[in-house]
C-alpha cells in the first residue's frame, strides 16, 4: 500500500497503516507529536502501536531538536543477521543441545558475563576502535558512571522481553543466525536520566504530554544528550557484534565437520537518532521501532517467536524518511497476552520450534503480535523482500 495522510495534523503524518486499525491512544500520541514546534514530518509504520510518549513504529523528523522519549529507553536496540554455509541437512533432528549451547555462551535475561569479554579472542569481531569506545565512557553523564562495571559485563548479553537469538532456515534450506538486542541497562539508565533532565527545562513546560520534552540545539543539555545517545547506540551495535561472534563460535564447535563459514553480517538499529538531510534541510530523524531503508540498504524485520523473519532491501522512499517497520508490532499488551493465553496455547503456536514454552514467555506468544506477512505487504513501497526465514531454534530471555 501507499501511505494515507492523517487529516487535521499540524505537519504531515503519513501512515503506512490503516488508521482504523490503530488504537485511539496511539492516534492521540501521533497527533501530540505533530504539535511540537520543531517537527517537520512524521512517518508511521504498519507495526505502529502505543508507546511511552511516542508510539512504537514512528519516524519523527525534527529540525534543531530531539525528543529522548521518542527514542525509547532501549537506545540502539536493533537486529543482526548472517547467512551461514550450513543447510537444513546439517542440523540434527533434536535441536535442544544447540539451544542449550547458545544459552551457555550468551547470558540471557538479567544475566551477565563473569568478566569482560575479550573481543580479540572472538571469531570475526572487528576490534578497531574498541579501546577508544570504552575510553569515551568517562564522558557520559556523571550520575550514570557508577554503572561501568555492570556495563562492561553486560556487553555481549541478550536481555529479556522480545529480545531473542534464532537459528533459521530460508526457502533454499540455508541456515541463518539472527539476534535482537540493544544497549542493555546502561542505555536504559542514560535514557531515563536525560528524559528527566529534559522534562525540567523551561521550554518544555506546558507541552501537551510531558514525555515529549525535547532538547534543542546549541544548548549544553543537547550536547550532553547527543554525546551519551551516540555512545549508547555504539554500545548496542558492539553488543550485537559480540553476541554474533559468540554465536558463530557455538556453530563452529557444534558443526566441526561441516567447516562452517559465514557471509557478511547485516545489522540495523531500530531505536535511534540519525542526522539526515531532506528537502535541503538538516534534520534529526528519530526512529522508534523503525529501521532505515535507504535505497539498496539491507534490513531485518522479524515477526514473533514462531512466524519467521524477513531480510529486506530498502527502496529509499523519502516520504517515509527512508524508513520501514522494525517488526510485526504488538497487537495486545504483555499483561493482556498473559491473561488471554496459556502455556498450552504457547506450545501449540510454537510447535516445530525449539524454544522455551513456559509461563515466563507467554507474553511473547505469536498471537500477541500482528501478522508479519500483513505488515510486510503494507510497506511494499518501502522495502522489497530478499529472503524469508523460518526459525527452528529461538532463545528468549
Amino acid at each position: 500500500m501507499s501511505y494515507v495522510e492523517v487529516p487535521g495534523a499540524q505537519v504531515p503524518i503519513r501512515m503506512w497503516a490503516d488508521p482504523a486499525s490503530v488504537e485511539d491512544v496511539a492516534m492521540r500520541q501521533l497527533r501530540n507529536v505533530s504539535t511540537l514546534p520543531w517537527i517537520k514530518g512524521l512517518a508511521v509504520m504498519p507495526d505502529v502501536h502505543f508507546g511511552k510518549g511516542a508510539t512504537v513504529g514512528s519516524v519523527i523528523a525534527m529540525h534543531g531538536a530531539v525528543c529522548p522519549a521518542a527514542v525509547g529507553v532501549d537506545i540502539g536496540c536493533g537486529m543482526s543477521a548472517v547467512k551461514t554455509s550450513l543447510t537444513a541437512n546439517d542440523l540434527p533432528g533434536d535441536l535442544s543441545r544447540l539451544r542449550s549451547k547458545i544459552e551457555q555462551a550468551i547470558p540471557v535475561g538479567r544475566g551477565m558475563h563473569d568478566g569482560i569479554v575479550d573481543p580479540g579472542k572472538l571469531h570475526g569481531f572487528p576490534t578497531a576502535g574498541w579501546d577508544d569506545f570504552w575510553s569515551r565512557f568517562d564522558g557520559i553523564a556523571e550520575a550514570i558512571k557508577f554503572r561501568q562495571e555492570r556495563a562492561t559485563k553486560q556487553m555481549g548479553t541478550l536481555g529479556s522481553g522480545n529480545h531473542h537469538i534464532e537459528v533459521s532456515l530460508d526457502s533454499q534450506g540455508s541456515v541463518w543466525l539472527t539476534l535482537h538486542s540493544g544497549s542493555r541497562n546502561i542505555g536504559k539508565e542514560l535514557a531515563e536520566y536525560h528524559i528527566g533532565v529534559a522534562q525540567k527545562l523551561s521550554h518544555n513546560q506546558g507541552l501537551v504530554d510531558r514525555d515529549l520534552a525535547v532538547f534543542v540545539s546549541d544548548t549544553p543539555q543537547m550536547a550532553a544528550y547527543r554525546n551519551d545517545l551516540f555512545w549508547a547506540q555504539e554500545y548496542a551495535k558492539h553488543n550485537r557484534e559480540i553476541m554474533m561472534a559468540l554465536l558463530k563460535s557455538v556453530l563452529i564447535k557444534e558443526f566441526k565437520k561441516a567447516r562452517v563459514t559465514f557471509e557478511r553480517e547485516i545489522s540495523c538499529h531500530h531505536n535511534y537518532v540519525a542526522e539526515e538531510r531532506y528537502d535541503g534541510m538538516d534534520l534529526l530523524v528519530t526512529r522508534k521501532g523503525a529501521i532505515r531503508a535507504g535505497s539498496g540498504e539491507l534490513g531485518i524485520i522479524p515477526g514473533s517467536m514462531a512466524t519467521g523473519t524477513y531480510i529486506v532491501k530498502g527502496l529509499g522512499n523519502s516520504a517515509a524518511f527512508n524508513s520501514a517497520s522494525h517488526g510485526a508490532g504488538r497487537r495486545m499488551s504483555r499483561n493482556a497476552a498473559k491473561r488471554k493465553f496459556s502455556t498450552k496455547d504457547l506450545e501449540d503456536q510454537t510447535r516445530g520450534v525449539e524454544c522455551r514454552k513456559d509461563s515466563g514467555v507467554v507474553d511473547e506468544i505469536p498471537a500477541a503480535y500482528k501478522p508479519i506477512e500483513q505488515v510486510i505487504e503494507q510497506q511494499r513501497d518501502l522495502v522489497e523482500v530478499v529472503a524469508k526465514l523460518k526459525q527452528v531454534v529461538c532463545v528468549k530471555g
